[in-house]
């Protein structure tokens, strides 16, 4: 509920102490059972409801009027200068006929309203009350409306009503103090429900100050009220919700009415004080932040809700998902589901980014008014090369065959040797370019770098093997020499000339044909001509 604050609930042992405490000073009866706040107050409730209603904290520890931040509103105006509701205006009239004239103060005429949410809509308390100029002849019936649409109706002031609205009677005859609280529903018939008697139930409670009056120092902004001009009750939220019924609903306003004595329902309307804006809803959110395992935020991740019942491993069946309940993370890797029923839920990832995989699922609770925050993190994919390692064979129609025990790495990192196969390969690999390389083992001729793209979920183990390919094919290198010796000395001479082909002297250094010996080195297969001249 904006504008006021839920405070948590005192442990057992600090209620037991705070109330030893005075049974010890003598301000308790020594019978009083140890309870949250002291009869008639509604178990659970801190809150106290007095049995004769005050503002007051009277027990250390609990909470009342004077001790916390409620929604409070004035009437516009009392007496003669006030608005009211007339032309025989009715709870069930959808629009209210509102007219000036002021209400008579032996008809209840209306000074303030309040409200103060305590705890969750699951477990917790709505407090409310209201006070009057003074004390009308007959019954006390006040009536709060509570609306989920903010929407003015016709009449300009109160809200336009929907299905599911709720009205909070109280009705106390007279010389009564304790009400009769009854919950009423806005229905599709466009009248409100049969009532629902709280107060039987145990879900509802209230008071009046009828014994005493209450001093302009406790009543505060109030001012001093005297007999019967002040009024309270408390209600369970679970009975105005319905407790895990997956139906979700927020309050937005909220504003109390007067009727005429007498105890009908039917009865007209009389004084009103306008509404207030609320905030009570049985819905809460869950906010999901995703990203992959290297903490950089993921977009187009979707999630959905499932009705966590029982232990339950997707995929779930058709009555277990809550199909509105998703959301589509952004660029930031978030993404916020909203009115979400308060319950157990399993979330789960619908959508998962390509080149990752999904989270695991995760159970978590949704309370009203609070965001359940989850994060979840997608690994990336990796992939894997298989490299093959082959060799031309030097018997003609031999074809290829496989090369064992050369070195190979892939983006400069640990080498690995191909089996007998001639095939080695590396896994874990991130999407993305790779660079292969391979250690050129001796008499082959160096083979280039191959850049290889991988973008399939892949690991070496894989049977079929589903991941990126790479060959590599090694050629033999040889060795050409080419020689000339005259066998009597200085009986011929000889020139010898290669086509294409360069002569690598003893000496390293490249230069002529010397015409008497020439050896050409790392040779590919092939066809090679030289044309030795021998000169008598």
């Amino acid at each position: 509920m904006s504008s006021s604050t839920k405070p948590r609930r005192r442990s057992a042992t600090a209620r037991t102490a705070a109330i030893a405490a005075l049974l010890v000073a003598g301000f308790l009866p020594a019978t009083f059972a140890v309870a949250d706040a002291p009869p008639p107050s509604l178990t659970g409730s801190d809150f106290e409801i007095d049995p004769d209603a005050n503002l007051r904290v009277d027990v250390m520890g609990d909470l009342d009027w004077n001790n916390v931040t409620e929604i409070r509103t004035p009437d516009n105006a009392i007496g003669n200068a006030d608005t009211s509701f007339g032309q025989g205006t009715k709870e069930n009239t959808a629009v209210p006929t509102i007219v000036d004239g002021g209400i008579p103060p032996n008809k209840s005429d209306l000074r303030f309203f309040g409200l103060h949410q305590e705890g969750s809509t699951s477990d917790g308390f709505l407090h409310l009350y209201w006070t009057r100029v003074q004390d009308p002849s007959g019954s006390t019936n006040m009536d709060f409306e509570l609306n989920q649409s903010r929407i003015k109706s016709a009449n300009g002031v109160t809200p336009m009503r929907t299905v599911g609205d709720l009205l909070i009677t109280y009705d106390l005859e007279g010389g009564g103090t304790r009400p009769t609280i009854s919950l009423r529903r806005w229905t599709s018939d466009g009248v409100w429900s049969a009532a629902e008697d709280l107060s039987a139930t145990g879900d509802a409670t209230g008071s009046i100050n009828k014994l005493n009056p209450i001093s302009a120092a406790e009543g505060g902004v109030l001012g001093p009220l005297t007999n019967n001009t002040f009024g309270e009750a408390s209600i369970r939220l679970s009975a105005i919700f319905g407790a895990g019924n997956g139906t979700c609903r927020t309050l937005g306003s909220a504003y109390l009415k007067s009727r005429a004595s007498g105890g009908s329902f039917n009865a007209a309307l009389k004084d009103f004080i306008p509404p207030a804006n609320v905030d009570i809803s049985n819905c809460g959110s869950v906010k999901i932040l995703k990203t992959d395992d290297r903490d950089v935020e993921l977009e187009g991740a979707e999630f959905t809700l499932y009705r966590n019942f029982a232990p339950l491993t997707p995929p779930l069946g058709a009555e277990d998902i809550v199909t509105t309940l998703k959301c589509t993370t952004d660029a930031n890797g978030e993404c916020t589901i909203l009115n979400v029923p308060t319950g157990d839920y399993i979330v789960h990832e619908t959508v998962v980014p390509a080149g990752h995989d999904a989270a695991p699922d995760k159970a978590i609770t949704v309370d009203a008014d609070e965001e359940e925050t989850v994060s979840f993190v997608d690994p990336r994919q990796r992939g894997a090369i298989l490299i093959t390692k082959l060799r031309k064979h030097a018997a003609a129609g031999a074809g290829n065959t496989a090369h064992a025990g050369v070195e190979f790495s892939v983006d400069g990192g640990a080498t690995k040797e191909t089996n007998a196969l001639g095939q080695v390969c590396f896994d874990n690999l991130e999407f993305g370019s790779h660079t292969v390389h391979e250690v050129t083992p001796a008499g082959y001729k160096p083979q280039d770098d191959q850049t290889v793209t991988v973008n399939n979920k892949a690991s070496c183990s894989d049977s079929p093997f589903v991941g990126e390919t790479a060959q590599f094919v090694n050629v033999p290198l040889s060795n050409i020499t080419v020689s000339f010796a005259s066998q009597v000395q200085g009986g011929t001479l000889a020139k010898i000339s290669c086509t294409g082909l360069a002569a690598t002297p003893a000496d390293g250094t490249p230069g002529a044909f010397d015409d008497t010996s020439e050896t050409f080195e790392d040779l590919e297969p092939g066809t090679y001509t030289c044309t030795v001249v021998v000169d008598p």
